[in-house]
């Protein structure tokens, strides 16, 4: 298989999160064309890169050296190289310094390339039976307590499947801080170890996840959390609803406002509908 040549240009590789042959045939033409491989750690891409018979020279990139590293790989470009940018695991700029590379290469009139590929967080949600005609991706949860049960609260009323990355130390606790503040009935998934030997996906209401984990122990390996959206009738208030339903006359008529306030809400259109008549003629 030959790799044609690159044109100049910031190329975002992503790699398998785990069963090495999930990288892309686009993907490999591109590591091996690219005039520079740029990643988080150069022994763990190594060995995807022998594994494909690849040799060859990287430069590391990681949120440690993003500040001296990302100005050289720019300039790199603008001298007429390719440089391609690849992750550990999974789609570069998740949960990862790369966005600030990518916001550099912008303002300097650079194109951007994505080689798009795995995804921990879009292979956990499509494996999770949740919702995914809307997702949140809200990253690892705070450290502390407080700022985590804080963090939730922001999230609770989203309505929008929550798709997180945690710790496995710190999953038990996380499962228990989500009970308290998104409520222990809530559906939820723990996808780990995905495409891996070990793979597990375990569904359950938060409250019962929470009580595996917390007596189970650690799991091992890298952990998704998704989170079901809440019920309709937790997810708005009325104050809520009403907002809504005016951004929604902001744009669109009345009856279709309606309608689509009642998809989000899973309230009934017609009652929605005159409730936005009442707003609009100034009555509560």
């Amino acid at each position: 298989m030959t790799a044609p040549r690159l044109e100049p240009a910031l190329y975002l590789v992503a790699t398998p999160i785990g069963n090495l042959g999930d990288i892309s045939i686009r993907a490999l033409e591109t590591l091996a064309s690219a005039d520079i491989v740029a990643c988080e750690d150069t022994r763990v891409t190594r060995v995807l890169l022998e594994r494909y018979g690849m040799r060859r020279r990287m430069t590391a990139y990681h949120e440690h050296n993003a500040a001296e590293a990302g100005p050289k790989l720019l300039d790199a470009v603008e001298a007429g190289q390719s440089v391609a940018l690849a992750s550990d695991a999974g789609t570069p700029l998740i949960s990862d310094p790369g966005f600030r590379l990518v916001s550099q290469a912008q303002e300097r009139g650079l194109r951007v390339v994505p080689i798009p590929g795995a995804s921990a967080v879009l292979a956990a949600l499509t494996a999770s039976g949740l919702p995914t005609d809307a997702f949140l991706f809200a990253g690892f949860l705070p450290n502390k307590l407080g700022q985590r049960e804080s963090r939730l609260n922001e999230l609770n009323s989203s309505p929008a499947t929550l798709v997180f990355f945690e710790s496995p130390r710190r999953l038990g606790a996380s499962l228990g801080s989500m009970a308290k503040m998104l409520g222990g009935d809530r559906k939820a998934v723990i996808a780990r170890e995905l495409t891996k030997t070990f793979e597990e996906v375990r569904p359950g209401t938060l409250t019962e996840l929470a009580a595996h984990y917390e007596s189970a122990g650690a799991p091992k390996g890298e952990v998704v959390v998704c989170v079901a959206p809440p019920l309709a009738s937790e997810a708005f208030d009325p104050a809520d609803t009403d907002r809504l339903l005016l951004s929604l006359a902001g744009e669109m008529p009345a009856a279709k406002a309606a309608g689509e306030a009642a998809r989000m809400t899973g309230a009934k259109k017609s009652a929605l509908y005159q409730r936005l008549l009442e707003l609009k003629d100034g009555s509560h």
